[in-house]
Formats: structure tokens, C-alpha cells, sequence
């Protein structure tokens, strides 16, 4: 490990379940000194739940702030439009020699509209530059354009996606297939795995952004990909089971 700078590219949760929140904490925990580059501001208001991108020269001044921090992984969360992710696609570039970790966030956009088409377009631009991706069941239908039910379909949606440029893809199906299990299939151009793990009835606010950090934590820790994943799976489950009502994880005092 040549340092322990691993940054995240992502959101800030107003409720302090997911996104930076749930990055820097996995962060923490595995010993890392973590750096965020926000890409966006959350609220709840009387419209819903709200997405508010940060200003388009403000993130690139962020960017340009971490240009020398000699980082070790990235992860990549919540990118609200197609010009913040074109920047973020522009840093990833100038880091290839590093793992890079897409978590692929178009489920807070899960329609079918001309803004989630063109982010979805940009987001497939990213796939020959990063290492892992983590879609859940709903993004990883958006980007393949196929319905998925069964966990055979997961396995084509993942070899489709790895055709597009992933060197390795998990597909999160979470309880969408089993409401008893938690079920993941990995690929990687090679061999497919099946991981489950059972439900749990705590909340799993920000369990998609901890899982895709702790890949990337376990990276920059010296693991192989598949072994990242496995540990990672098994850290979210804890970390489920000792969250509260907004996903933040309670420690033992």
C-alpha cells in the first residue's frame, strides 16, 4: 500500500445515512484518511426528496484543490448531471494508474426521462476507466435496457455490462429476486458468484455507497477484487445490523 488517501466522489445525505457520510465513515473504520470531492446537496421538501447539483465551477475547483493528493483508490457515488460527470470522468482519467470504484447512482432518477438517458450514455463512458462497478438491480436495468428477475437474468445483465468495458461487475439484487436473501452475482469476464446473505429488518439507508467503498477501502488495503467484494458484502451486513433509523451506523460505547 503506497499511502492510505482514498477519495470519494459523491453526495452529501442530509440525514447522514449515505453518501459522504457512509464513505467516509467505511473510510474510517478501515484505517484510511479519507478525502470528498461533493458533488451534490440533498433536502427533503414538500416536493420529495430532493437532488441539488453543486455549482458546475465549484466542483471543478475541488477538483483541481486534489489534483497532487497522491491518492491510492476513488470511489465514485451520486453524479447529478451530465456536466459534473463529465468532470469526474475527466479526473479518472488523469488516475488510471489507481482502482477506481463506479457506483453507477440512477435510482434517485429511476425514470425514463431525457436527463436519466443522457447521464446513463455518460455514466457507460466511464466503464473502460474503472475497476469495479456496483449497479443495483434498477440501474443495472436502466443500463442494459433489459428487464431483470431471476438471478440468470443478473448473470446476462452482467456479462452485458462487462461487454460495455467493466473489468468487474457486481450486480446488487438485494431482496428484489428473495425477500429472505440479500442476492449479488459478480463477474468477471470469466466465472460468475452468486453471494447472499440474509435480510435484515434494520434500515439499509447507505448500504450501496459502504458497500462501494469498502471495495475500494479493501483495495487499497492489497485484496484481490473478488476477496474486496466478499468482505465488503459481509461488512455491509454488520453494518446494517448496528444502524438506526437513518443508516448510521451505532458503535458499542
Amino acid at each position: 500500500m503506497k499511502n492510505n488517501y482514498i477519495l470519494a466522489l459523491s453526495g452529501n445525505d442530509i440525514f447522514s445515512g449515505g453518501g459522504l457520510h457512509a464513505d467516509l465513515t467505511t473510510y474510517t473504520v478501515n484505517k484510511l484518511h479519507g478525502f470528498v470531492a461533493v458533488t451534490c446537496l440533498t433536502a427533503m421538501t414538500d416536493k420529495g426528496f430532493e437532488v441539488i447539483p453543486v455549482d458546475e465551477e465549484v466542483f471543478s475547483q475541488q477538483l483541481a484543490s486534489l489534483k497532487d493528493v497522491p491518492f491510492s483508490a476513488i470511489k465514485i457515488g451520486l453524479l447529478p448531471n451530465v456536466d459534473i460527470a463529465e468532470q469526474a470522468l475527466e479526473f479518472i482519467q488523469a488516475h488510471q494508474e489507481i482502482p477506481v470504484v463506479l457506483d453507477p447512482v440512477l435510482v434517485c432518477k429511476e425514470s425514463h426521462d431525457t436527463e436519466v438517458s443522457q447521464l446513463r450514455d455518460e455514466l457507460l463512458r466511464f466503464f473502460p476507466h474503472v475497476t469495479i462497478i456496483t449497479p443495483n438491480l434498477a440501474e443495472a436495468q436502466l443500463l442494459t435496457q433489459k428487464d431483470i428477475k431471476t438471478v440468470e437474468e443478473m448473470k446476462q445483465a452482467a456479462h452485458a455490462l462487462y461487454e460495455l468495458g467493466a473489468k468487474y461487475v457486481v450486480i446488487k439484487g438485494g431482496n428484489r429476486l428473495n425477500k429472505d436473501k440479500a442476492t449479488d452475482v459478480y463477474y468477471d469476464g470469466r466465472e460468475f458468484l452468486v453471494l447472499e446473505t440474509p435480510i435484515l429488518a434494520s434500515n439499509n439507508i447507505g448500504a450501496g455507497c459502504t458497500f462501494a467503498s469498502s471495495i475500494a477501502s479493501q483495495l487499497v488495503l492489497g485484496k484481490e477484487p473478488l476477496e474486496a467484494v466478499r468482505l465488503s458484502k459481509e461488512f455491509v451486513y454488520r453494518a446494517i445490523e448496528a444502524s438506526d433509523e437513518y443508516g448510521v451506523i451505532q458503535y458499542e460505547k
